[in-house]
């Protein structure tokens, strides 16, 4: 909209294919997203009476040559707040600062600015209910602006290139489910809104934790491509509130609000400590005794650990790119505390598979589970993978759909089939060790190594 206002308007997207700057490669899953998305916006800009210009390679180089261009006396874009895209902001505003008339970057993927929210003592916040506590108490952002009726195009549009030289679709065919489940684009943003506003916004707090059920908002991906911005999902809050007649008070105390406030603890901390990405908040976890058999992870990624909430959770990643939250909890608190495998492995795969792999939150997720970053989990606190599909998946609805070879266990059995008995594992035809495996490690035996591991870090 700021850029609508000043006249003729050229919109980009750049790719970085530049080995030397920044930040990671997009996992396969996000490429996925990514492809779908631009092509969504291309098609959207048209209806503008506008286009979108693709190019690759190093950010900076292409902005100074479509500067060159097109004769361009501004830039703007939305501020980002990860540490690749800090430096490269950083880079862009002191290369055109002084030659172009605006060069400006502005919020829009976060309610709060990390960088205007400190603690009594001045530092950044290491617990989650002081930071959103300090911030829902004042919190009233801006209502998002709408969308521009048209935009004014250059008199001469520069070269593009064009979106399928980019590959960025799967080399092997995997992709299947998650065309099935998504439809990435504003379009598909708003459409999932509209499924929030109702009763599963109004019982999130019961249904947030059940895999079997689709109680969820699902809006990550949305959130994470730009598709949607945490200011339109306030608007919709407030106005769906508004609409029940709910006060403020009690609507801004709702479980999902609390999760608006995770994703911007997530980002407020990789801000503040952009090493997290790889190294844990708590040095003192850089001693600990990981175990990392690579046999163990590489069961875990292909759901095959002989535990069937785990296995579901990691079928399901790698069918839809999501996984639901709770299980999300459960598969990496067995990766890091059952195997013994760094968290840095799981959140590798995360990136890749999932399609709303966001760096900050999937790197809080995992140091929350590993317990090794701020306001995380105490290590002591190992999920049974056994209890947690017996009391999430209370009916086996969400294991039988994504392992079917054990789906005519009864309930009794269906989360510890190892201890079924020989007719009943004939009456499920079900064969241990050959349809499905034997657990990987025991659990009794995995959590007292896992606690072992812990004190021994603490003593050296």
């Amino acid at each position: 909209m700021a850029a609508a206002k000043r006249g003729r308007v050229v919109p980009v997207f750049i790719l970085s294919r530049d080995q030397e700057e920044p930040g990671r490669n997009l996992g396969g899953a996000s490429k996925w997203w990514l492809n779908q998305s631009l092509g969504h916006l291309e098609q959207a800009l048209e209806s503008l009476g506008s286009r979108l210009i693709l190019r690759s390679g190093s950010p900076l180089e292409e902005l100074e040559t479509l500067c060159s261009e097109v004769g361009a006396d501004g830039l703007v874009w939305h501020r980002g707040y990860e540490p690749q895209e800090l430096i490269l902001e950083k880079r862009v505003e002191e290369r055109f600062r002084g030659e172009l008339e605006i060069v400006k970057a502005y919020p829009g993927r976060l309610l709060i600015e990390p960088s205007e929210l400190r603690n009594q003592s001045g530092g950044p916040f290491k617990v989650f209910t002081p930071f959103w506590k300090r911030c829902i108490q004042g919190l009233s952002p801006s209502a998002p602006l709408g969308r521009p009726a048209n935009l004014e195009s250059p008199s001469r549009w520069p070269k593009s290139e064009r979106l399928s030289d980019w590959s960025l679709g799967p080399s092997i065919p995997w992709d299947a489910g998650m065309k099935e489940q998504w439809t990435p684009g504003e379009s598909g943003a708003r459409e999932q809104l509209k499924v929030l506003w109702g009763e599963r916004l109004l019982n999130y707090s019961e249904e947030r934790n059940r895999p079997d059920h689709a109680g969820t908002s699902r809006l990550s991906p949305y959130l994470h491509f730009g598709e949607i911005s945490p200011r339109q999902v306030w608007a919709g809050l407030s106005r769906f509130a508004r609409q029940k007649g709910i006060p403020e008070p009690v609507w801004k105390g709702w479980q999902f609000v609390s999760e608006i406030g995770w994703r911007e603890f997530a980002a407020y901390l990789l801000y503040h400590f952009p090493d997290t990405e790889r190294e844990p908040l708590r040095q003192e976890f850089t001693r600990f005794p990981w175990d990392n058999e690579r046999t163990h992870l590489r069961a875990w990624k292909k759901g095959l650990t002989g535990y069937p909430i785990v296995d579901a959770g990691m079928r399901e990643l790698w069918h839809l790119g999501w996984m639901h939250n709770r299980v999300r909890m459960i598969v990496a608190s067995f990766l890091v505390k059952h195997l013994l495998i760094p968290w840095q492995d799981g959140a590798d795969w995360f990136w890749d598979t999932l399609v709303d792999a966001d760096l900050a939150s999937n790197t809080l997720g995992w140091q929350w589970t590993a317990g090794c970053g701020a306001d995380a989990a105490p290590y002591f606190r190992i999920f049974n993978p056994i209890t947690q599909g017996e009391k999430f998946d209370p009916e086996g609805d969400y294991v039988r759909r994504w392992v079917p070879e054990i789906a005519g266990l009864p309930n009794k059995f269906l989360n510890r089939p190892w201890e079924a008995p020989p007719e009943v594992l004939d009456a499920a035809k079900l064969r241990l060790g050959l349809d499905y495996p034997n657990p990987v490690v025991d659990h009794r035996e995995a959590r007292q190594r896992a606690l072992a591991g812990y004190e021994q870090m603490r003593r050296t």
